[in-house]
């Protein structure tokens, strides 16, 4: 699941309700907050996030009866193994695309785990989330940042699958 968040969506239920008053006795008058120059400011672009490839670790097998991890890393793709075999095919870190007001600087939280299931019931668990972000993300003169983000995959209980699972990604304006 993602999921984007704006501030804006989170005040305007508010903003709806104080409203403007306009006085019985003077139709022409506006109340205050109505000639407030903030109050006729465009309102912020809502922020919507769009995944352009998931995390993919490939084939992975364990090297004995022990758990193993791998990890990728976010800016090159890298996959390094733990305890396991890489047994080939194409690995690489997961791109996001974030879309919102241009030139905001936003915030970009990813969790700190997330269970992976396979169709037999077998259960993996990602952790340990990076992103090749700067340590203030900004969106750019067009309302875009794009981003790639890796993570570890342990397997758990040493039982193999076909591991999928959902991250939820939260994005907000600083």
């Amino acid at each position: 699941m993602i999921r984007a968040m704006s501030r804006l969506r989170l005040l305007f239920g508010a903003m709806i309700a104080l409203g403007c008053a306009v006085p019985a006795a003077a139709g022409d008058a506006l109340c205050e907050a109505c000639l407030d120059p903030a109050s006729r400011e465009r309102p912020e672009q809502p922020l919507r996030i769009e995944i352009e490839s998931g995390l993919q670790f490939s084939r992975l097998a364990l090297a004995g009866q022990e758990d193993g991890a791998a990890e990728i890393d976010p800016r090159t793709g890298a996959k390094r193994v733990l305890n396991m075999i890489d047994l080939g095919g194409m690995s690489y870190q997961a791109r996001a695309t974030v879309r919102g007001q241009p030139l905001r600087p936003v915030r970009v939280e990813l969790p700190a785990r997330v269970l992976l299931r396979s169709p037999g019931g077998a259960e993996a668990e990602l952790t340990n989330f990076v992103t090749d972000l700067p340590q203030v993300a900004m969106l750019d003169e067009n309302g875009l940042l794009t981003f790639n983000f890796g993570a570890r995959i342990s397997s758990k209980s040493a039982c193999g699958g076909d591991f999928r699972g959902r991250i939820e990604i939260h994005v907000d304006y600083f």
